[in-house]
């Protein structure tokens, strides 16, 4: 009873705040090659929504870092780099990410800048704050007159939206190059600039007679996979948030209809108790089946720091029939030894028959800030890393991470041929698990849950806040 007061709450006042606010602007979360399927995913209100608390200021009206974007966007990579070298010759560049490897693209792109003028010269420093210390950092640095930050790039599309672009602290910048790679202008596109969509599929260790045929197995009796815990990696509540979106909820349903009748008898108490939860956040008709699974998910999951130890783990044959959602790519530095080796595992969706989900993908964003020191060199780097495989190249040398620039994701493939990742020398298949099916696959077959910023931010607070009654399984031992 105490639960249900509570979302009663919640539901109230999510009403009344509703009242009140504008409707966010669509966006893009998705790889390029997937802009309109990303739409379709979207329910049908928030597709046709406005953005009202943000409305962009008149073309004639812009100043300042506004201004600046809006020429940017219409200027190639080479007129960029010719505004970069202007601007920054002498200076240093400051960003903040994520991922440690802007870092690495960095000398890339002052070494491309020098290709067009030999006396350039521009140091670098880049930071990764951990803990989600990201967003406390841009918000402080957005105090300031001049930032310390030139660009971000940065995850977790409900803070992005919520922290960053709603409070207009980040800016969306869209290449020409990379607009037109999509079929697309920079004034057509509503989204945010994505570099890559990863992905966290669901694995098990194969070594002994556990099988998981199903997405519903992962949370069957007696189950507990390992998962970077969602209070420490909140990208990871976005996947929940996503499961009740009407497409995912679909999916659900239909894999729990491919479930034999012991194992519906075991997951229908959980879907009915949720039910009327369902209905009163408004949920389709299936949002019951994607509320039961995150409840069992939450309570049964056994949460961990990082992906790289439950990689360490599931690859162990002494992890046997353990089972986890982790970033695909930690199977490129798994060490082979007796006891260990990428042939201990299997990736569920790669098996005949499989039904259901087969992971979550979200992406890393490119944002300028609006007080950006270097706002034309950040407009170019930004422009290298999405538009030349040499700027992608940190990331696109690993499976798993996949261009949002098609064009560039195919010259990725063709230089590293991820979809044979785990074959040797000789031409022979050793690791199938390391043979990434790519994007296109994922995204299909594989039924890869992708996230939606402003559906995610939408969630949040009534389905975030049940999820925040539920009792996780760490916490209950």
């Amino acid at each position: 009873m105490r639960k249900r007061k509570l979302i009663s709450l919640l539901l109230t006042a999510s009403m009344a705040v509703s009242m009140l606010a504008a409707c966010g602007s669509s966006s893009n979360n998705t790889a390029a090659t997937t802009a309109a399927a990303a739409a379709d995913s979207k329910p049908a209100e928030t597709q046709a929504a406005q953005p009202a608390e943000t409305e962009a200021p008149k073309e004639e009206n812009l100043t300042g870092i506004d201004a600046i974007i809006k020429e940017a966007e219409g200027m190639t990579m080479e007129e960029l780099a010719k505004k970069a070298i202007e601007e920054s010759n002498g200076k240093t560049f400051y960003g903040v990410g994520n991922s440690s490897r802007g870092k690495s693209a960095l000398p890339l792109f002052i070494a491309y800048l020098q290709t067009i003028d030999p006396n350039y010269n521009m140091e670098f420093e880049w930071q990764q704050p951990k803990n989600n210390k990201i967003f406390e950092q841009l918000t402080a640095d957005s105090l300031k007159d001049s930032g310390t930050f030139a660009m971000t790039l940065i995850q977790d599309g409900n803070q992005i939206k919520s922290k960053m672009v709603d409070t207009d602290i980040l800016k969306t910048f869209i290449p020409k190059e990379w607009a037109e790679a999509n079929g697309t202008t920079a004034d057509a596109y509503s989204g945010y600039l994505p570099l890559q969509t990863l992905n966290k599929v669901f694995m098990y260790n194969s070594t002994g007679s556990a099988e998981f045929k199903n997405c519903w197995d992962f949370i069957y009796k007696d189950q507990h996979p390992l998962y970077m815990d969602i209070d420490s990696e909140l990208v990871g509540k976005n996947f929940l948030y996503m499961l009740t979106e009407d497409k995912y909820a679909g999916m659900l349903k239909d894999a729990y209809d491919a479930l034999d009748d012991e194992h519906k008898a075991y997951f229908d108490p959980t879907i009915q108790e949720v039910a009327s939860d369902a209905d009163d956040f408004g949920l389709g008709e299936n949002g019951k089946y994607a509320l039961a699974w995150i409840k069992l998910w939450v309570e049964n999951y056994n949460a961990q720091t990082d992906d790289g130890p439950i990689c360490n783990t599931l690859v162990d044959k002494s992890a046997k029939d353990q089972s986890g959602l982790l970033v695909y790519s930690k199977l490129r530095s798994v060490e082979e030894s007796a006891t260990v080796s990428v042939n201990n595992i299997k990736v569920a969706a790669y098996q005949d028959g499989y039904k259901g989900i087969g992971g979550y993908g979200y992406n890393h964003y490119l944002f300028l800030t609006k007080n950006s020191p270097l706002p034309w060199t950040a407009c170019a780097f930004m422009t290298y890393m999405t538009c030349t495989e040499d700027g992608f190249s940190a990331w696109g040398k690993d499976m798993g991470g996949y261009s949002s620039n098609p064009k560039v994701a195919e010259q990725t493939e063709a230089t590293y041929n991820h979809a044979k990742g785990g074959y040797n020398d000789a031409g022979e298949d050793e690791f199938p698990a390391k043979d990434d099916r790519g994007y296109d696959w994922w995204t299909t077959t594989g039924e890869l849950v992708l996230e939606d910023p402003e559906y995610c931010a939408d969630a949040a607070f009534g389905v975030g806040s049940w999820i925040e009654t539920l009792t996780k399984y760490a916490d209950a031992k």
